[in-house]
């Protein structure tokens, strides 16, 4: 008889291509991840991964077992969400994904209500990008997502993810407090032609949506500082070493030598939250994203 938490811990190497990847999804450690995967392959007298470089890939066998883990995940799932709802109470695990601001902005107050209310309700939250979410909400790798896409940049949902809004976040053009710009009551976006930027890093929705927005109004952007953390750019913006656009959700407050201006048009990034249908008939997703829809305004106003 196979074990199916090792499954899950193969399914997940699997979809997130290595063993550290694979034990931050699941909430555990990589040590933890990899004794799951040998002792599967012990019950199962074959290999399952083998050594590359640094990191591992999956053998022709360990792929075919994956795929049959996530097909033996999907009806466990089915079984679980029969007997949540036939309880009518939000109950067992519920994995979380949200980006970075997310994570500290929304969701500490939402999580905290759901383990308050619901205390048969086990909820994990994982810090992933937004680009990532939607397909392993739809490998079943993730149970609920909240992510985000920009005005000019929407993220599609791929098929087998229903979504729902939970509100809109405005962004605001932070510059150093001896700026020329700082004097303005509010920005237009032919304001910031030349202007020395720091941003999010390639690939991230905001890195991307900045350099097709200013490239849209005829302006090639200087991308001179690139950083994750958003804590980090307000600190450079103070430094008088640049200027940033950043979402209001989960912003820290600005440090001394730092102003934030409205730009006109607004830029706005919309949140989702994120589910397959199949689990839409859990009271555990229903919940988190009541909690969710109703947590947001009052965070926002």
């Amino acid at each position: 008889m196979l074990d199916l938490s090792r499954l899950r811990a193969l399914h997940a190497v699997s979809v997130h291509g290595s063993v550290g990847a694979a034990a931050v999804a699941l909430g555990y450690t990589p040590s933890a991840v990899s004794q799951q995967i040998a002792k599967l392959e012990r019950e199962t007298r074959t290999t399952l991964l083998e050594r590359q470089g640094r990191g591992v890939v999956l053998t022709d066998a360990a792929q075919q077992l994956a795929a049959t883990a996530e097909q033996l995940l999907a009806i466990v799932e089915r079984a679980e969400t029969t007997l949540e709802e036939r309880r009518g109470q939000p109950s067992g695990r519920l994995l979380v994904a949200a980006f970075a601001t997310a994570a500290r902005g929304l969701l500490p107050g939402v999580l905290a209500e759901l383990a308050e209310c619901h205390p048969s309700l086990d909820t994990r939250l994982t810090e992933i990008d937004p680009h990532m979410t939607p397909g392993l909400v739809a490998q079943g790798v993730i149970d609920l997502a909240v992510t985000h896409d920009w005005d000019i940049s929407p993220l599609p949902a791929p098929e087998g993810v229903e979504r729902a809004v939970i509100g809109d976040d405005p962004s605001d053009v932070v510059v150093p407090a001896g700026h020329p710009l700082a004097r303005r009551a509010k920005l237009t976006r032919e304001d910031l032609a030349g202007q020395r930027w720091i941003c999010q890093p390639p690939g991230s929705v905001c890195h991307d949506w900045l350099v097709r927005t200013l490239r849209a109004s005829g302006h090639e952007p200087d991308l001179a500082y690139q950083v994750a953390e958003y804590s980090t750019q307000l600190a450079l913006v103070a430094a008088g070493l640049g200027i940033a656009l950043v979402p209001r959700l989960g912003r820290d407050r600005l440090p001394d030598g730092a102003v934030a201006l409205p730009l006109d048009p607004t830029p706005v990034r919309r949140l989702y939250a994120m589910w397959r249908p199949g689990a839409a008939r859990r009271p555990a997703i229903r919940e988190a994203v009541r909690v969710l829809r109703d947590h947001y305004p009052r965070l926002a106003a």
